[in-house]
């Protein structure tokens, strides 16, 4: 009889995330894209070197900006429109179907830096969760990390 080995923490990952709440399918979720993690990019700094001085005016209506993550139904995305009142309202949703949360009233500037801002705070906390996430995973299987560097 031909038997296949499977590492018993597949099987408890397994048992483990049948029981608990679905956020934790979103975290399994990543933990997966980061066990191929991105090979290491230039300096941010290089970029920022090569734009040029003077921006182009945003048109504040229709600007739009999505959160970073691996699926969409739990991705943010922020829209700035413009009321009937002429003032700026920016929608902040989760997924493609939700409700939106409302800002506003403002001026199409405090729209545009409020979505600016929102996306930040998600890259950087989504940034956060993932160096969590390998580090835990480093922790649990030091051999790992091996893995990970070659």
């Amino acid at each position: 009889m031909m038997g296949f080995a499977v590492p018993a923490r597949h099987i408890l990952e397994k048992l483990f995330l049948n029981q608990i709440d679905p956020t934790d399918y979103a975290l399994a979720t990543i933990a997966s894209i980061l066990d191929h993690p991105e090979p290491p990019h230039a300096p941010e700094t290089a970029g920022a070197e090569q734009q040029p001085a003077v921006s182009t005016p945003v048109e504040a209506a229709g600007y739009s900006k999505i959160g970073p993550g691996p699926i969409a139904a739990i991705r943010f995305k922020w829209t700035v429109r413009c009321g009937d009142d002429g003032d700026y309202y920016v929608d902040e949703t989760i997924g493609d179907n939700s409700l939106p949360i409302v800002t506003g009233p403002m001026s199409a500037n405090a729209a545009i830096r409020l979505v600016d801002d929102r996306e930040q705070e998600a890259l950087l906390r989504f940034k956060q969760l993932k160096r969590q996430i390998v580090q835990r995973s480093t922790e649990e299987n030091p051999s790992r990390q091996y893995d990970d560097e070659a």
